[in-house]
């Protein structure tokens, strides 16, 4: 996929790679955007736009965190697309590389994961900025970074709501919620690792690329900058919530157990009660209603006013 803007319009798309120096006349404004690049590609690339060796061997070998490298003619920028799967509750992380000069955006990618329809939809939605040229592609890319940000993370807040609403239900599912705060929470780190050092990529943008930004696009970048602020800070209070679910979890376990405990221990108090008195009338020796009645009578009103006192009492301190 390929694009060329002159003059705020789209002029052409999808042509070859080979054809890109073609673009390159006048005010143009292109992108290029490679999947799964060859050596030749790359070679192109290079003496085209006179990419730094250093920056394609970060897009071929991938697993880069999140950053913006600065290089004499061009800037290199590395990123990650978030996506979540409800069932699991994994994020899926799709990782892209740019190449950025002052006529060009290059994309790289090793798969198809990143979802560059979405940009391309962005691109459309706002094509009133196409005058903007390389500022404004390089925006629209971030703009959708950052918005799936947003959705991952009001995904992640409307589970874990969801999970301090079953802590307190009647019958509760201690194996379940742990399982799912664990996951909750591997789920945010990642997050975390792929959204935070955005705030590293867009800062710079804002101080030190007059050059290659325009300058009227910096409220724009100034707002996507506001964004990843906001997402950071949102993560980690949603990482903070998930720990205190985990510690409410066991507390709340705890409880539990102590109360079943107690519940125990009341019972077999009041089972002591028949246990100790039909011992003590079973000794081989005479007791007072030795061999009569009135002796069995005595042991069972025994038996069940003392057990129902226990009972009462037990019951009203709630341990029953």
């Amino acid at each position: 996929m390929s694009r060329q803007y002159r003059d705020g319009a789209l002029v052409d798309k999808d042509f070859p790679l080979d054809k890109i120096d073609e673009h390159f006349k006048g005010d143009s404004a292109v992108w290029y955007d490679l999947v799964r690049p060859t050596a030749e590609d790359y070679q192109v690339l290079a003496e085209e736009l006179g990419l730094h060796q250093l920056a394609i061997e970060d897009s071929i070998k991938g697993g880069q965190r999140a950053k913006l490298d600065h290089y004499d003619s061009h800037l290199f920028v590395n990123l990650y697309q978030a996506n979540f799967q409800h069932d699991s509750a994994e994020i899926d992380l799709a990782e892209l590389a740019i190449f950025v000069t002052k006529n060009a955006v290059i994309t790289v990618r090793q798969n198809e994961d990143f979802r560059m329809d979405d940009v391309i939809r962005r691109w459309d939605e706002s094509a009133e900025l196409a005058n903007y040229g390389v500022a404004f592609i390089l925006w629209g890319i971030l703009d959708v970074v950052i918005d799936d940000y947003f959705k991952v993370i009001e995904r992640l807040d409307t589970e874990l709501e969801e999970l301090e609403d079953q802590l307190f239900e009647a019958a509760p599912k201690d194996t379940s919620i742990q399982k799912r705060s664990y996951e909750l929470r591997k789920s945010l780190v990642l997050l975390r690792r792929a959204a935070v050092p955005m705030r590293e990529v867009i800062n710079p943008l804002l101080k030190h690329n007059g050059d290659i930004l325009h300058n009227e696009m910096l409220p724009y970048y100034q707002d996507l900058y506001d964004h990843i602020m906001r997402v950071a800070d949102w993560t980690d209070s949603l990482r903070d919530l998930v720990t205190t679910l985990l510690e409410t979890n066991l507390t709340l376990q705890g409880n539990r157990m102590n109360l079943i405990m107690k519940k125990v221990t009341s019972w077999a108090a009041i089972i002591a009660v028949p246990t100790a008195i039909t011992g003590y009338y079973g000794q081989n020796v005479p007791y007072w209603g030795f061999g009569q009645a009135v002796g069995v009578w005595t042991s069972n009103i025994l038996i069940v006013v003392i057990s129902g006192t226990l009972y009462w009492a037990f019951k009203r301190r709630d341990w029953l």
